[in-house]
């Protein structure tokens, strides 16, 4: 887990003699001790050869020395000395900076301290008119500062046990690449007096909070609605056994099958708990043995469907937050017996943002004999679902798609059962019949889903999401925030995170929306783990998750500014 550190850093250029002296020791322990780049010194001090021409920025926690970069705008740098012709490896520029020194001590490396200094040296070369600055950063850090915006070119330089990238960056490049970090700078607000004071960076300039509209929602549900989709509640509602909406709800069908490669889907008034209600249902009516995965709260209500529904199943279970071992899935099904043996499991663990690996399920399932069941609640629209193969699959309209809840689906295979001891409301069969409509269908959503079909492959929106869920993870990690699926199964779609206790949900939750951002926490599962979520359904953008992430950046530097208050929001 990612620790927080609560204590105040305070980011500055370095001006005093004891100041310089902590930069010398910090030297030391990095690039000799740490990396060995240099020679032990019987002091602990290394000064560095260009140390009258660097500028320095550092992060002091109290006495401590937690962080610190150098400036230097005078040639030859270092990589001159490294590299031949340095300037034909790049893009064309006119006032060209080296970053020297980039250090932050172990227990402080959390993505905070990086942060601020980044952000600190990126004003200072904005004032000096720096557009083009070089470095040589170590080779196994490579993937972080190629977030910040930072360019390999050349072949690597130092030594064979201190061996490093040259790199550069643009101040362009870093306002559009490295935003989403550098905007959660820890600096902002509270900057020292000196060189860069009460300037404006072009990062600086972009506001965290939403400047106009309704509290935007990053919620699994209600999602952020885009307007042609909620346009289609102006129209009135028409019969459901009109011609038009017949049409309408025939064309949904079909969007839905071609986006899952099911055989057949029910679209059904109710929630999404109404679907999974029909899938117990169906299993019971065909009797068999099954088995219930459950790594989170909805696997866990998966295991409440069955039991109430009189099913007889065994469970395979594994803590929060963890993905499913195959070998023990695959002997958990070996051991069920009969032609209508089931699993049913989420694809997406909406508590935790767990993805459940459904190709392997799928594998094991067909081999085994064994039908696959799955709620798909939030992997319909956020990632690629295909349900070739799966026998029932649940799903809902006011989630990854982008539109009202109200609307729940059943996929199948085809092989849908006779239910008539089951409530009609769950039984499948009639709407397998005639223009499947058994029952009055609200039309209103109905055109609203197929508007929001529409929007969603106008928009690519699975690509989208895939995009702005690594944008809004690396955010997150680069400040100090835990989150609870690991990055190997993790959601796109889905971020749970878990708060430190001196980072109430509660209060942090009403700190966003008091910039405009809506996040879940209110869930009782989530309440008592102090976990908060953000979700990338519907019309969300890079914009908003960049807002979010500079919002939640206050967090680990002010953490009182959202505690104090009555309403828990940042105190003015």
């Amino acid at each position: 887990m990612i620790a927080t550190r609560t204590t105040s850093l305070t980011f500055k250029e370095a001006e005093t003699v004891a100041e310089y002296e902590l930069i010398h020791r910090l030297n030391h322990e990095t690039f000799v001790e740490e990396i060995p780049q240099h020679e032990v010194r019987p002091d602990g001090r290394l000064v560095d050869r260009f140390h009258g021409e660097n500028t320095y920025f550092i992060a002091l926690d109290g006495e401590t020395l937690a962080g610190m970069i150098a400036v230097r705008g005078a040639r030859p740098f270092s990589l001159d000395r490294k590299l031949d012709d340095l300037d034909g490896y790049l893009p064309p520029h006119g006032k060209l900076c080296e970053f020297r020194l980039l250090s932050v001590r172990r227990e402080y490396r959390t993505g905070r301290v990086l942060i601020g200094l980044m952000a600190r040296s990126y004003r200072h070369c904005a004032e000096r008119g720096y557009d083009l600055g070089v470095i040589s950063g170590t080779v196994g850090q490579a993937k972080l500062y190629a977030h910040l915006g930072f360019v390999p070119f050349g072949p690597l330089v130092g030594t064979a046990g201190a061996p490093f990238q040259p790199m550069y960056l643009s101040l362009s490049r870093a306002e559009t690449h490295a935003k989403p970090f550098l905007r959660h700078d820890p600096t902002a607000g509270r900057r020292a007096s000196g060189a860069g004071a009460g300037a404006s960076s072009p990062a600086d300039r972009v506001s965290a909070a939403r400047q106009d509209g309704p509290p935007l929602s990053f919620m699994p549900g209600p999602v952020a609605i885009a307007p042609e989709v909620r346009a289609a509640l102006v129209d009135g509602p028409v019969h459901h056994r009109d011609p038009a909406f017949i049409g309408t709800l025939d064309r949904v069908r079909t969007r839905l099958l071609a986006m899952t490669g099911a055989e057949g889907v029910a679209v059904m008034p109710g929630s999404g708990t109404l679907a999974n209600d029909a899938i117990a249902a169906q299993l019971a009516a065909s009797g068999g043995r099954g088995v219930i995965l459950a790594n989170g709260e909805f696997g866990d209500r998966l295991v409440d469907h069955a039991a109430r529904a009189g099913l007889a199943f065994t469970m395979v279970s594994v803590p929060w937050g963890c993905a499913f071992d195959r070998a023990t899935v695959e002997r958990a099904l070996a051991d069920l017996s009969g032609p209508r043996a089931w699993c049913w499991a989420t694809h997406c663990e909406t508590s935790t943002g767990v993805l459940n690996d459904l190709a392997w399920l799928r594998s094991i399932s067909t081999a085994l004999g064994v039908r696959l069941c799955l709620d798909c609640m939030s992997s319909l629209g956020t990632v690629p679902v295909d349900l070739g193969g799966v026998t029932f699959a649940s799903a809902t309209a006011g989630k990854g798609l982008g539109t009202y809840a109200g609307l729940a689906f059943v996929f199948h295979d085809g092989s849908v059962e006779p239910t008539p001891r089951a409530p009609r409301s769950l039984d499948l069969g009639p709407y397998l019949a005639g223009d499947g409509v058994p029952f009055t269908v609200p039309s209103p959503l109905v055109v609203a889903l197929d508007r929001a079909l529409g929007w969603h492959q106008d928009n690519d929106v699975l690509t989208r999401t895939a995009r702005l869920g690594t944008r809004l993870r690396m955010g997150l990690e680069a400040i100090g925030l835990a989150i609870v699926a690991p990055p190997g199964v993790a959601s796109p779609a889905v971020t749970t995170i878990a708060l430190p206790p001196h980072l109430p949900s509660e209060a942090v939750a009403a700190g966003l929306r008091g910039a405009g951002y809506v996040a879940n926490h209110q869930s009782g599962y989530l309440r008592q783990r102090n976990w908060l979520q953000l979700c990338l359904m519907g019309d969300i953008g890079e914009r908003d998750v960049d807002g979010v992430l500079a919002t939640l950046g206050t967090v680990v530097t002010e953490p009182g500014r959202w505690t104090s208050s009555a309403e828990g929001a940042p105190a003015g």
